[in-house]
């Protein structure tokens, strides 16, 4: 399964994040591109340990066993799931520079170091299973902007 702790995968991603523009339009789902990027920012962040949220009631009690079906093989992440992290994100901003500040939250994979990660809904994940379920999101919202 493709990870986000290979090289080749990150650099797969960083071409598609690239291909996105002011002109990328969602196949499904509410958020623009501006809204999309800083999402998938704020996801970054928390997988590296750089913010945190607080644990879902819900997560306690369903939390591994979603992560087991999501990370159990290659199959994407279907469309429209519901998300934990769902700020108030405004609606425009400067599409490139969130762009490459994704990119930069991507390259940190190669020297990851959060090994105590716990997710607000899955609880506590291996690095296998971040670096899964890492890919997996990023490939959603890439998919969801026909990227």
């Amino acid at each position: 399964m493709k990870t986000l702790f290979d090289n080749n995968t990150r650099d797969e991603l960083i071409r598609r994040i690239n291909s996105l523009d002011e002109n990328s339009l969602p196949a499904w789902g509410k958020m623009n591109i501006y809204q999309i990027l800083k999402h998938c920012i704020l996801f970054e962040e928390m997988i590296l340990g750089k913010k945190k949220y607080k644990r879902s009631f819900l997560g306690l009690l369903f939390g591994k066993l979603a992560l087991k079906g999501l990370t159990k093989d290659e199959t994407p992440i279907k469309r429209n799931m519901p998300t934990f992290l769902d700020p108030i994100i405004r609606k425009e901003g400067n599409i490139a520079a969130e762009r490459m500040h994704w990119i930069s939250l991507i390259n940190e994979y190669a020297d990851f170091s959060n090994d105590n990660f716990i997710h607000p809904f899955f609880g506590k994940m291996t690095k296998e299973e971040i670096g899964y379920f890492a890919y997996k999101h990023s490939d959603h919202h890439l998919r969801q902007f026909n990227s």
